[in-house]
């Protein structure tokens, strides 16, 4: 026996030597199965805890399914059992990234039911609050998508800059994050002396925050290399699946709610609609660029005309005693007047009692109520049966609606891709999963 002489002890039970074998006939005869693989549920870019099931040939996609539900915190159904003002600090731990968007269309659908008008000043403060939002979400995805194609500079410049604009929520609304200070009528309460100072100086340092992360990566051939043509999706596989947002501006589609659907009084403000008709993850990094500036624009002209008065509106079965002005000049929030209107009115005591324990009445009624979000169209399906609580609470949210295209978007794509298109669509689990 040599070595070169196998012998059948040698073999294993399913080797077969073959001695002259054709081997172009046996290749041909070996059945080409695929292989399907699990990306998350635990994964460190896949945006949270979300479950990509792909199936592939060698390294290559053929197909993607997103399975959601690992965050289910029931949030929808925990409304229903809460005062309409409560609501509020449920709906804004949806989408954690942009809280006061959810605040936003939640409190919009309630004061349509209402029928009752925010004074000016909240309505200029919540646009600026939800644009620095807007900014410090995209801030997060383009830190994210930094470390997860290399890049860990931008990841730590893009945090950074967030901080700043945490930093102005917290002066607010006393946390960070899931605030509760936008309600049903207004804010929670006003703004603080130093708010449109803290703000001017958060805009004196974003723009050239920004420019740099535009030198670091505009012609970087890597970053372009791994977003340039991966991801495609045009405007018409878009409309199929209901995608909106950056993706869909992206396929040089100009629509965003600010514009076609204005709320909170953003129409009295002048600014663009960032496109590209790339179509691709590059495209979708370029537009949410464009938007971070158009957003700091916004901001600009809602602090040089910031109006007086109250910021919540004065009326009696909503309204805390306190919160109640007496007139436009804001006389609600003087110290001497919340004195005597809790310390010497039975009425207001009692009536301020049952506010806090019991909340207010909503007229019986359904409404839909929509905000452009970071990720696209937020909208509230609302349904009053007329008392202190919702009756259904249902949550258009864009994330959910977003990652249907992730599918079309990796298909031929290889594995390293799959990464780059589930970060150019920068879903938020919180949000689909609700």
């Amino acid at each position: 026996m040599t070595a070169t002489d196998p012998t059948p002890a040698a073999r294993s039970d399913d080797e077969v030597f073959v001695e002259g074998a054709d081997w172009e006939t046996i290749v041909d005869a070996v059945v080409d199965d695929t292989l399907t693989v699990n990306m998350g549920p635990q994964h460190p870019s896949t945006h949270g805890v979300l479950r990509l099931i792909l199936e592939l040939d060698g390294e290559t996609v053929l197909g993607l399914k997103p399975v959601v539900g690992y965050l289910h915190t029931g949030i929808e159904k925990n409304a229903e059992y809460r005062t309409w003002v409560q609501g509020t600090t449920f709906f804004t731990r949806m989408d954690y990234l942009s809280p006061l968007f959810n605040e936003l269309a939640y409190c919009l659908g309630v004061e349509r039911l209402l029928d009752i008008e925010v004074p000016e000043r909240a309505q200029a403060v919540r646009v600026i609050l939800t644009e620095f939002n807007r900014i410090a979400s995209h801030l997060v995805w383009l830190a994210t998508a930094g470390m997860e194609l290399g890049t860990t500079t931008v990841m730590t410049a893009g945090f950074r800059e967030r901080e700043h604009v945490l930093d102005l929520f917290e002066s607010q609304s006393g946390l960070r994050m899931n605030h509760a200070y936008i309600r049903p009528g207004g804010l929670a309460q006003d703004v603080t002396d130093d708010f449109v100072a803290r703000c001017d100086a958060l805009l004196e340092l974003l723009p050239a925050r920004i420019a740099d992360y535009e030198d670091l990566l505009l012609e970087n051939p890597i970053w372009r290399d791994r977003l340039e043509g991966v991801g495609i999706i045009d405007a018409e596989a878009c409309y199929r699946y209901g995608i909106t947002g950056p993706l869909l501006r992206a396929a040089g589609v100009p629509w965003d709610l600010r514009k076609a659907q204005p709320y909170s009084g953003i129409d009295a403000y002048d600014f663009e609609v960032a496109t590209d008709d790339a179509c691709d993850s590059y495209g979708r990094f370029l537009v949410r660029l464009e938007e971070m500036r158009q957003s700091m624009r916004i901001i600009r002209q809602a602090l040089d005309s910031l109006p007086g008065g109250p910021v919540m509106v004065p009326d009696r079965r909503i309204a805390w005693p306190s919160q109640q002005s007496l007139g436009a000049d804001g006389i609600g929030n003087d110290p001497e007047y919340i004195r005597h209107i809790m310390g010497e009115s039975m009425e207001s005591l009692i009536n301020h009692f049952k506010l806090v324990t019991q909340g207010f009445t909503v007229p019986a009624g359904q409404v839909y109520s929509a905000v452009e979000s970071p990720r696209g169209e937020l909208g509230y399906a609302i349904t009053s049966t007329g008392t202190n609580k919702p009756y259904r609470v249902h949550v258009r949210d864009p994330s959910f609606v977003n990652l249907q295209g992730a599918d079309e978007m990796t298909r031929g794509l290889m594995i390293s891709d799959v990464v780059a298109v589930v970060s150019s669509i920068d879903p938020v689990m919180g949000g689909v999963d609700r």
